[in-house]
């Protein structure tokens, strides 16, 4: 299929994308690697495609313990970031399950928690590491954590003519642990479950593809207790079947990543 008719726009600055981005039936264009197919799928059929790939979201920098990471940083770009790879560990992790290289080079952190598909990578991480995500408009930015910022299927925080700029993650100490793990039916497919887990002054695991947002696992994540945590893991998950994973099975495989996740994260830094 073809995409629909659509005007477009190239905001040469912030303040005109804000402005563009307001308007009844605007559609953000950052990478494209999620709008585009749903374009020629006709899934989505915007009024004005607002292209913000020249905007000055591209920014990897530390300041007082807090990496602020870009919207339009590719996935490439995070994957080779030694910066990312020094400071937020688990994002560098994670990007490596992200598609396949073609999509990686396109396709943008920001574009990804926009979107909040539940099966994706980066949306567990940014709740797993308690990050903010820095929401731009015409009034100024604003911080929203990780976990109010993701609402619900496919739906964040964003209000119109608002777009993320950046998100702020704490850097990762010497004594704090992570680790991200995926279970896919193929390298680069959705993933069926997956793990963003985190420790430090406490413990998060966030699953991926469980739920219609980034789901943290309560209940599991406090106990001290792995076969306990297994347990707690049924009240804590629901996951959705999907075409080829019943529930059950879905729930078994979280629990199959919890056990890997939890070796990991006791094992001493």
């Amino acid at each position: 299929m073809k995409a629909p008719s659509f005007a477009y726009a190239k905001p040469g600055s912030p303040a005109e994308a804000f402005e563009l981005a307001r308007r009844p039936g605007a559609k953000v264009l950052a990478g494209g690697q999620s709008l585009i197919p749903a374009l020629n799928m006709r899934l989505s059929q915007p009024e004005l495609l607002v292209d913000i790939s020249g905007l000055p979201f591209r920014d990897i920098s530390l300041e007082q313990g807090v990496l602020r990471i870009g919207a339009l940083v590719t996935h490439s770009e995070i994957e080779k970031s030694e910066e990312i790879a020094r400071h937020v560990p688990l994002l560098a992790e994670a990007v490596r399950h992200v598609a396949h290289p073609a999509i990686r080079n396109r396709g943008t952190l920001g574009g990804s928690i926009a979107l909040a598909d539940p099966a994706a990578e980066y949306p567990a991480c940014m709740v797993a590491l308690d990050a903010s995500i820095v929401v731009a408009g015409a009034g100024g930015e604003r911080l929203v954590k990780a976990q109010q910022f993701f609402k619900g299927l496919f739906e964040v925080d964003l209000a119109p003519g608002e777009l993320v700029a950046a998100v702020e993650v704490p850097a990762q100490l010497k004594d704090q642990r992570s680790v991200f793990l995926e279970l896919a039916r193929r390298h680069g497919d959705y993933a069926i479950i997956g793990l963003a887990a985190y420790k430090g002054k406490s413990t998060r695991f966030v699953f991926c593809g469980a739920g219609p947002t980034p789901m943290l696992a309560r209940r599991a994540s406090q106990s001290s207790d792995l076969e306990e945590a297994q347990q707690l893991l049924e009240k804590d998950l629901d996951p959705p079947a999907d075409l080829y994973n019943s529930t059950s099975t879905k729930l078994h495989l979280a629990k199959v990543l919890l056990k890997r996740a939890w070796t990991t994260l006791s094992t001493s830094p």
